[in-house]
């Protein structure tokens, strides 16, 4: 039998599996719900080594967030190409629409905000909400009220999402869901 050859992992390789693994455990438990032990679990590696790469739980979990809305604003610009004005707007509301349906993402996105409660939690989800609404506006090009309308109204989305409205065949429910198109809040171009 001819000898096995196994590719080990790079440490930037294995940091990558620990957060793809760390985003599904996050993601279900939050910070304080989730153990290494089961995001190394998931991994394939020793909890040991989860430390190795990342100093504790909360720098594992920042990382997570960080690389959660580095998506979004890397999918807001391949959405937006050339596009500004109302038209980026709406791109960049159909792929926010279509991350969201991510259940993972968006669980992780909502663990996110759950967190603030921890001080460094909440300065890393302040600088990625700042991140993703500079992007925002330099995108599309649209004054402060319009990125905070295109914001709210993408929060409602989150909410909606979460509570899976699209299930439930009420009234009340289906004027709560916003589309893509009812997201997207038109620039005023008169001034």
């Amino acid at each position: 039998m001819p000898p096995t050859s196994v590719t080990r992992q790079t440490a930037d390789q294995r940091r990558e599996t620990v957060l793809r693994a760390a985003i599904e455990e996050f993601a279900h438990g939050g910070l304080n719900g989730t153990s290494t032990q089961a995001i190394a679990a998931r991994a394939g590696i020793s909890q040991p080594y989860l430390f190795r790469l990342f100093p504790n739980k909360k720098a594992l979990f920042i990382a997570v967030l960080q690389d959660a809305y580095r998506q979004v604003v890397e999918r807001f610009e391949a959405a937006v190409g050339d596009a500004t004005g109302d038209e980026a707007l709406q791109a960049m509301a159909v792929s926010y629409t279509e991350l969201i349906a991510d259940r993972t993402f968006l669980l992780l996105a909502l663990q996110g905000f759950a967190g603030c409660d921890d001080e460094d939690v909440q300065n890393a989800t302040r600088r990625c909400f700042r991140d993703v609404w500079y992007a925002v506006e330099r995108l599309s090009g649209a004054d402060p009220d319009t990125v905070r309308m295109f914001y709210a109204t993408g929060m409602l989305c989150n909410v909606v999402a979460a509570m899976q409205l699209d299930e439930v065949n009420e009234r009340w429910a289906k004027l709560a869901s916003p589309s893509s198109k009812s997201m997207t809040p038109t620039i005023d171009t008169k001034n």
